[in-house]
């Protein structure tokens, strides 16, 4: 009794600890995570919200936009899809070499972009493995099918690492009862399995997508960085940037962070939700 007395009683009254180590948090936040953040806002609105908006309003700045966004949509369908039915077979079924495929599934998370838009571009481009046996109008490389591959293949593992955890722990004992009752095996996934994962469902395809808007590395390589064909938001910044047009570039950076801001907020408080449904 005693020693549970002692193990608490530095803890009654004023807790010096907890300023100290909230006021240490953010110090060590500020020059790493605050501070660049907020120089965009204040460096996007030095000149007032018309010079802002006009930048932000360029035609190349909103198909930029425009096409991250929908590759990023695209890439982001494939994947959870395909993240689903992955932690789907590696789950239920028990087979040789699956550990291997999981390994596999995760490694793009481990290779650099840069690394892995070359790869692409050496299976596809106009003289690599595959991309030497299409006709020049099917050619995937320099389109913005290239972003969207580039996209599927960095994001690759994302839903599956959010969603398979899921699967490991779920509860079996509902999906049995409905085997027992005559259900099928679809109709059983259907209502019983993915109910379930509407959390983690939720989670891997907002991760996805906020990664695929983001990206950079592997999509300078594949898509040409044509402006008003495939350039995206990111390599609108490092193309107007690297013009001297630090507005123009800023305006979009503005953007995406408050994208990248709502998309985890939302995964924060609507997946809170989902769970406790």
């Amino acid at each position: 009794m005693s020693a549970n007395l002692s193990g608490i009683r530095h803890t009654q009254g004023f807790d010096i600890i907890k300023p100290l180590s909230i006021g240490a948090m953010i110090l060590i936040m500020l020059p790493l995570v605050l501070l660049p953040l907020a120089s965009i806002f204040i460096f996007g609105t030095n000149k007032g919200l018309a010079s802002f908006w006009a930048a932000l309003t360029a035609p190349d700045a909103v198909y930029a936009l425009k096409l991250s966004i929908v590759t990023s949509f695209w890439a982001t369908i494939f994947n959870v899809f395909f993240g689903l039915l992955a932690a789907y077979v590696l789950t239920k079924y028990d087979f040789w070499g699956r550990n291997a495929l999981t390994v596999t599934i995760s490694l793009p998370t481990a290779i650099p972009t840069a690394v892995a838009g070359f790869a692409l571009l050496l299976l596809w481009g106009p003289f690599g493995i595959l991309g030497q046996y299409l006709s020049p109008e099917a050619q995937i490389m320099f389109t913005p099918y290239a972003i969207i591959l580039a996209n599927i293949f960095v994001t690759f593992p994302l839903a599956f690492g959010v969603i398979k955890p899921v699967f490991d722990t779920m509860n079996r004992s509902l999906e049995e009862a409905s085997a027992t009752i005559g259900a099928t095996r679809w109709q059983t996934f259907w209502h019983i399995t993915l109910p379930a994962l509407r959390g983690a469902i939720l989670s891997g395809a907002l991760l996805t997508f906020a990664r695929s808007v983001g990206e950079f590395g592997s999509t300078i390589l594949v898509s040409g960085n044509l402006a008003g064909r495939t350039q995206t938001a990111p390599l609108y910044i490092f193309a107007k940037f690297n013009e001297g047009q630090v507005e123009a570039a800023n305006a979009i950076a503005i953007v995406l962070a408050i994208f990248s801001f709502l998309i985890f907020s939302i995964l924060f408080f609507a997946r809170d939700w989902l769970d406790a449904e």
